[in-house]
């Protein structure tokens, strides 16, 4: 299990709070022993924390979200309480807090204590379309290094797009951002900027207030009138 000195020098490096690094400490537990398990085969890792986990975006997520098309319920639960035995055995104490069949998919709830109790979100959306998968080795500061089965970049870039337009959530501009700084877009994705441009032009979000505590202090700077950077940033490819 990660020390408390070991949280504090990596809050240090990350310019973040503990509470940031205790999330990902535990995001990165779960996922090495998700993947190690055989039901997860056809269960795609996406959002704002495989653009971290996978790709180096600096902000911190709160969730861990997944597609799949073909993974049973009892499959699922029984890669979950397998995944959560093995948290335990490295001295965690971890509860699940909810589990479910949704209409969408499959949503669980995980508190971890560290020692102070946290939370995250792990859902799971059906997907009838086909995904394509990609398998990542995931190099981290947290526990050793290990693979995981990820959503393709394009499907990945491509929910989180669909997501800023249905839900328009500072988190969902922000990675927005990202992608177009790290050219994850693919041709036909940049397609839709004009539209994501007038998204961006009617927003009233305080972004310095929303987004601060999920960044390093050294990107508190971009969020600071992020809404004008984002504007110029999206305009560099319409």
């Amino acid at each position: 299990m990660i020390t408390q000195e070991q949280i504090q020098i990596l809050a240090n490096k990350y310019q973040t709070t503990e509470l940031n690094i205790r999330r990902e400490y535990l995001q990165h537990l779960f996922l090495s022993y998700f993947y190690q398990q055989p039901e997860t085969t056809k269960i795609y890792f996406k959002g704002g924390t495989a653009l971290k986990i996978l790709y180096g975006s600096p902000r911190f997520s709160e969730d861990l979200d997944f597609n799949s098309g073909a993974t049973e319920f009892k499959n699922i639960e029984r890669a979950l309480l397998s995944t959560l035995l093995e948290i335990e055995r490295e001295g965690i104490k971890i509860n699940l807090n909810e589990a479910k069949k949704t209409s969408g998919g499959y949503l669980a709830v995980i508190e971890g204590y560290l020692p102070e109790k946290l939370t995250i979100q792990l859902q799971i959306s059906w997907r009838r379309k086909k995904s394509k998968p990609q398998l990542v080795t995931a190099v981290n500061d947290f526990v050793p290094t290990y693979t995981l089965i990820g959503l393709s970049t394009e499907q990945l870039i491509g929910e989180k797009i669909q997501a800023l337009f249905a839900r328009r959530l500072p988190r969902d501009f922000y990675d927005l951002y990202f992608a177009l700084r790290a050219n994850l877009l693919s041709p036909d994705q940049k397609k839709s900027l004009p539209r994501l441009l007038i998204l961006i032009r009617k927003t009233k979000i305080n972004f310095a207030k929303e987004l601060r505590s999920f960044l390093p202090k050294s990107h508190w700077l971009i969020v600071k009138d992020f809404k004008e950077t984002l504007k110029q940033e999206t305009q560099r490819f319409v």
